[in-house]
Order: structure tokens, then C-alpha cells, then sequence
């Protein structure tokens, strides 16, 4: 349990600090206010908050007319909330790293923009079909993007899809 209280607190001492770690004091990166029970307090609820969350847009997606519109809100604000959840675990400024790692970056931006995307073709827009295409690219850019964090698992898929297509 020790040893996952110092990944997830940014206590890796392989890592280097990178150009982030020097524009900001080194209090607010290794240090938090919060205590290990309260941080994973706010993480469960925030984490089913947005599994909830998306559980009401599928539900909405049966609803006529605007069930799309808030089956992609909803979606998105759950997304939104499973990724803030992860904040604090590892910290604001120890997540915003890791999700811009160079594995992590492309999967990082196609999720945000989707994630925009499906926002604007739904109040914007007021486009249904857009947005629903949208919440399909949002769904797999996250699933590739949280399997990023377990080792060798976006080889083993690459690996699966290439042995199935072939």
C-alpha cells in the first residue's frame, strides 16, 4: 500500500522534473493539504459521479427529440468527472504531466477535442448525429488513453486487432 502512496503522490524518484517542475515552486508540486484517506474520498465520489453520470445519458438517449443532446452531455460530464477524479490521487500538476507525456499526448488532445466537440455540436451546432459520432471518438480515445497507464496493455491491443484482422 506504501509503495502505491508514492506513485500515485509523485514520489518516483526515476522522474525528472522536466520544465513544469521548474516554473512552479516545488512546495506545490510535492506537497498537498489533503490526507491520503481525504484523497481517496474524493476520488471514489468523483469517479462515481461520473459513472452515474453516464449512466443518466444512456438512460436519456431513449428520451424523442433531445435524448441525443443529453446522452452526450451527460457523457461528457461524466468523462469529465472520471478524469478529475484522477486529480486527486496524483495532484493537479502531476496529472497534467502524465497527460501530456509523449505516449499519452495524442490520445490526450483527440479525447479533449471530442470531448469539446460533442459540447459544441450539441448546444452549438444542434447537430444529434454529429454529436453521437463525436461521443464514439471521445469513448475510444479515453479507452486508449487509460490504457496507457497499464504496461504493455496498447501493445497487447495493437497485437489483438492486428492477429484478428489478419
Amino acid at each position: 500500500m506504501d509503495k502505491l502512496k508514492k506513485v500515485l503522490n509523485g514520489d518516483d524518484s526515476a522522474e525528472d522534473g522536466g520544465a513544469l517542475s521548474e516554473m512552479l515552486p516545488r512546495l506545490v508540486i510535492e506537497r498537498t493539504s489533503l490526507g491520503w484517506g481525504t484523497r481517496v474520498k474524493g476520488f471514489l465520489a468523483c469517479f462515481v459521479a461520473g459513472i452515474i453520470c453516464s449512466i443518466l445519458g444512456v438512460c436519456f438517449l431513449w428520451i424523442p427529440r433531445r435524448g441525443l443532446i443529453l446522452f452526450a452531455v451527460f457523457y461528457s460530464i461524466g468523462n469529465i468527472a472520471s478524469i478529475g477524479s484522477t486529480l486527486f490521487l496524483m495532484g493537479p500538476v502531476k496529472q497534467i504531466k502524465k497527460m501530456f507525456e509523449p505516449t499519452r499526448l495524442v490520445a490526450t488532445i483527440v479525447m479533449l477535442v471530442c470531448l469539446v466537440c460533442t459540447l459544441c455540436s450539441a448546444f452549438w451546432w444542434k447537430k444529434a448525429a454529429l454529436a453521437l459520432i463525436f461521443c464514439i471518438l471521445q469513448f475510444f480515445a479515453m479507452a486508449w488513453y487509460s490504457i496507457s497507464y497499464i504496461p504493455f496493455a496498447r501493445d497487447a491491443v495493437i497485437k489483438c486487432f492486428t492477429t484478428c484482422l489478419a
